[in-house]
């Protein structure tokens, strides 16, 4: 499959939703499911990199079928409410750079090497 870039990925997405997903779920549901992939993708990095251990027999898990899970579902709700997420996305990478110029340069934490 070829890359795909935000404006494929938000049109194949809404395609599917037309074709096999019926409708678009409301927008309060998808923000519960986009808190439950969250939610999933915390426990599989609690236990990865975090204190936690999994329970005897419990799945690892796979971080990156989360990540995309969360990704369908941002895109649902970017589509649901007629959010262009190439041009938000760009957007808020200039408000970061512009906000965050030296911001991140000056901060000791990240010289930390102790984290």
């Amino acid at each position: 499959m070829a890359e795909i870039t935000i404006a494929d990925a938000q049109k194949l997405v809404d395609d599917w939703i037309q074709t096999l997903g019926v409708r678009y779920f409301s927008e309060l549901t998808n923000l519960a499911q986009l808190t439950e992939e969250v939610g999933e993708l915390a426990r599989i990095l609690s236990r990865q990199f975090g204190d936690q251990v999994a329970k005897p027999g419990e799945s690892p898990g796979d971080a990156g079928d989360e990540l995309a899970d969360i990704l369908f579902v941002t895109i649902c709700l970017a589509n649901q409410m007629g959010i262009d997420l190439s041009d938000a996305f760009e957007r808020n990478l200039v408000k970061k750079t512009v906000r965050d110029h030296d911001r991140h340069r000056n901060n000791p934490k990240l010289y930390d090497d102790r984290r």
